[in-house]
């Protein structure tokens, strides 16, 4: 299907609403019926049906279409957060006694679902080092059920093989589930490599103008149905019209967004690497980050988030930089039109810097859709 139907057309019944071009916002809890006969068959099946904004509205199914189609997908949910559409398929798929293996270091509030959350319901889970092939296999149990990545990850970049980790779950009747919202679903592709469920934060790429927060997990019709009739219906977590609409807005210019992103990205990191009071910067598309190889295999492009580390990577130094930044603006989150940076050290209390733990000298940059010699510009003053 051609992105750019995708974009513009999928979905869009323009007859049905005045021949507007932008569909209208249906901002409605409720929806009405004629019979009973009408009524009762609505009920019966609510994932078929329009009955209830807490469940399906015409503007959400529009971008649920639009989110489907983008991942060669079946269909689509849409959530109100990010971590959401992470969580409520987990517990619709899981069970009391039920195993997980997850990558290590993933989004920090994975972790905390399953080192913290899952377990108060019985339910264990095993990180792994998600580079090496085999650690998944020697992972694994009898009752492990679902295969948790993240690939790349999003502050230091590991990727593991979506191919070969698919195959080895469908060898064993294990549901494999992936969060790409670092590439989004016009750079790479999981439901090709035969990844079983991908989420993405809609809240980055998908909206890209800071103004939304949302989620989306994509996937056969069955697992929708599954997630949707159980957890996703008893937990509410259902996205508004509003922010739906804003959504299919934000899909109008993501091609055009993300190539910004990515191609302002090659220049800021070639000109960071030579300067001289940076020590290492980490980029699945640069030619020497460690698994470059696999990046360009099932990789379609990369988003304009990396990390660099300085040479002198004192927690004062790290501090002076990020506080004399002008332009580029320190917050957490990426993917709209602003660029962000992000030092590890403002997630851990001073005294715990570990100054030979190269995780926590790590500086997370956002390049937006500014020009790129305007962030250098900043990046320099900044570094001094």
């Amino acid at each position: 299907m051609d992105i750019s139907y995708i974009l513009n057309e999928l979905g869009e019944e323009r007859e049905k609403y005045f021949n507007s071009v932008s569909p209208p916002i249906i901002q409605t809890s409720n929806f009405s019926f004629s019979s009973v006969a009408a009524f009762r068959e609505a009920m019966s099946n609510e994932f078929e049906a329009t009955l209830y904004s807490r469940g399906h509205n015409p503007t959400l199914n529009i971008l649920r279409q639009k989110l489907a189609a983008l991942d060669g997908a079946e269909d689509a949910l849409v959530f109100g957060s990010g971590v959401a559409a992470t969580s409520i398929p987990v517990l619709a798929l899981l069970k009391q006694g039920d195993h997980v293996v997850c990558v290590e270091n993933p989004y920090s509030w994975t972790v905390k679902l399953f080192r913290d959350f899952l377990p108060k319901f019985g339910i264990t889970c095993t990180f792994v080092d998600g580079t090496e092939n085999e650690n998944f296999e020697q992972a694994l149990r009898d009752n492990t059920r679902l295969i948790y990545l993240e690939s790349p990850n999003t502050f230091s970049y590991e990727l593991q093989d979506l191919e070969a980790v698919a195959q080895l779950a469908k060898s064993r009747n294990i549901i494999t589930m992936i969060d790409n919202s670092y590439c989004g679903p016009l750079y790479q592709q999981p439901i090709a490599l035969g990844i079983d469920l991908v989420m993405q934060t809609a809240t980055k790429y998908i909206g890209g103008h800071s103004d939304v927060v949302a989620g989306v997990i994509t996937g056969k019709r069955e697992l929708m149905s599954k997630i949707f009739n159980h957890e996703y219906m008893t937990i509410g977590a259902s996205l508004s019209p509003h922010s739906a609409w804003l959504l299919i807005r934000g899909l109008r210019t993501l091609p055009l967004r993300v190539k910004q992103s990515f191609e302002s990205t090659k220049v800021i990191t070639a000109w960071l690497q030579k300067h001289p009071k940076v020590d290492k910067v980490i980029w699945p598309f640069l030619v020497d980050f460690k698994q470059s190889a696999l990046a360009q295999k099932q990789m379609q492009g990369c988003g304009g988030l990396f990390s660099f580390t300085l040479k002198n990577s004192s927690v004062a130094n790290i501090e002076s930089f990020c506080n004399s930044l002008q332009h580029i603006l320190m917050a957490v989150s990426w993917g709209g039109h602003e660029s962000l940076i992000i030092p590890s050290i403002a997630g851990i209390r001073a005294a715990d810097y570990d100054p030979a733990n190269e995780r926590h000298q790590l500086i997370r940059m956002y390049v937006g859709l500014e020009e790129p010699q305007y962030l250098i510009a900043d990046l320099e003053q900044a570094l001094g």
